[in-house]
């Protein structure tokens, strides 16, 4: 197997094993930790040195690992690649359970970001995330994270035989027609918390000590390598844990340099950003701040290191969908393998203009990476990512690239396994240079 492919499928296991953004951090945590990074507490006073190696997480859904520069931090500033942890799915909603027809076991959900809605339907679900209990200390609870791992659920389909239009296109209410159907209730059935019921046996809690939960839907079967020359990845959550994956291997295999070398993976892009832990709040600005005064600096000292930082807002790109060609713009049409696209927009979508462009085109330049460019149709509104939202926080310059895909927020989206390598190497590139 070449290194493309290995690359390729160890993304797919780091998958597999990440159903929520919580165990996204818990995983990603387990391998910083592994090579020699140290964990940091907000609530703790930080001792930091050079060329030292940490970590500091928020929420369990956001972390941002550090490698400390061998220079002066006002000096050589940082550089910093963003991403994201989490991806649209469903949420579970308090008291879930719902028996249609005295038979028929649903949970109750809300759609969580901009799922393609029907790529859920017909297909084994299972469910993740973090269930919170009483601690001893009433304002910090207790959390355990779990994932179900089995094939629990699933939404079906209304037969074609009763929605005779349904392959005209038919507008889903979310409320009533994208609920999971868990079980047949009989007499015997346990009837009320089910779920309560379901996650005390999977953790061994009592049912009354669970008192609230953050719990997702995600997709059984795991990701898979295709194509005629296994040139594909077919996977869920290629947006946007490719670029965490690529991004915290960079971070990990790149050597300590004169600048500080930082990874951020925000939570929440997929509904705006606007908490704790997404790109909109101060959490980045927070620990940058942390790390110039651990070092001796000062607030002068920190400003001055944002003047000499750059950041890569990494987030994934839309590549040019042969049933579709006419969607993508007409001069400006990225390919799945045809490596990294940067990304482009004049109403500042993106954080991109021609001197961060410049930069990372070169770096890619210098490791051999083939570059592509993105831009919407003058027509078709694009999406957001985390590069203008963390710019209203921190005035570093910054270029927003992504690697082509198809099937964008699809349960199963479509990405290459060239390109993920290639990503990878621009990435080491730039944490060495």
């Amino acid at each position: 197997m070449t290194k493309e492919l290995n690359f390729a499928q160890d993304l797919i296991d780091f998958i597999g094993k990440s159903p929520s953004a919580f165990h996204v951090v818990e995983n990603v945590k387990e391998e910083l930790v592994y090579n020699g990074f140290t964990e940091l507490n907000f609530s703790e006073r930080w001792n930091i040195k050079k060329e030292g190696k940490y970590f500091v997480t928020k929420n369990d859904s956001a972390l941002i690992a550090f490698v400390v520069g061998k220079g002066d931090i006002e000096k050589e500033g940082f550089k910093l690649i963003g991403a994201h942890t989490d991806s649209p799915t469903f949420k579970i909603k308090p008291n879930p359970e719902i028996i249609e027809e005295n038979t028929y076991l649903r949970l109750n959900t809300e759609v969580y970001g901009g799922p393609i809605l029907n790529t859920w339907f017909d297909r084994p679900l299972s469910l993740a995330g973090r269930i919170t209990i009483k601690g001893k200390d009433l304002f910090s609870p207790k959390t355990y994270l779990i994932n179900i791992d089995e094939p629990l659920m699933i939404i079906p389909n209304l037969a074609i035989h009763m929605n005779r239009k349904v392959n005209e296109g038919i507008k889903l209410n979310t409320q009533k027609e994208t609920l999971p159907l868990l079980s047949i209730v009989n007499e015997e059935f346990e009837k009320e918390n089910f779920l309560a019921n379901k996650i005390g046996r999977k953790l061994d809690v009592e049912v009354e000590d669970i008192l609230d939960f953050d719990l997702f839907l995600y997709e059984y079967e795991k990701g898979k390598i295709m194509g005629l020359n296994n040139e594909f990845i077919s996977c869920g959550k290629l947006d946007d844990l490719a670029m965490v994956h690529a991004g915290i291997k960079g971070l990990i295999n790149s050597k300590v340099n004169r600048k500080t070398n930082v990874m951020i993976l925000f939570d929440n892009e997929e509904v705006g950003s606007q908490t704790k832990q997404g790109a909109a709040s101060p959490m980045l600005r927070t620990v940058l701040e942390r790390i110039c005064l651990s070092l001796g600096g000062d607030r002068e000292d920190f400003y001055r290191s944002l003047s000499n930082s750059f950041l890569i807002s990494a987030d994934m790109a839309h590549g040019v969908h042969p049933n579709y060609v006419e969607k993508q713009d007409p001069t400006n049409r990225p390919v799945i393998n045809g490596g990294p696209a940067i990304k482009l927009s004049a109403n500042q979508a993106y954080t991109t203009d021609s001197i961060s462009s410049t930069v990372y085109e070169s770096i890619c330049k210098v490791a051999g990476v083939p570059v592509q460019k993105f831009v919407n149709r003058s027509d078709e509104r694009g999406g957001s990512t985390i590069g203008p939202i963390s710019s209203t926080q921190l005035d570093i310059p910054s270029v927003d690239i992504g690697n082509p895909i198809l099937s964008m927020h699809s349960v199963r989206e479509l990405g290459g396994v060239d390109d993920h390598y290639y990503l990878y190497k621009s990435f080491i590139e730039y944490y060495n240079y």
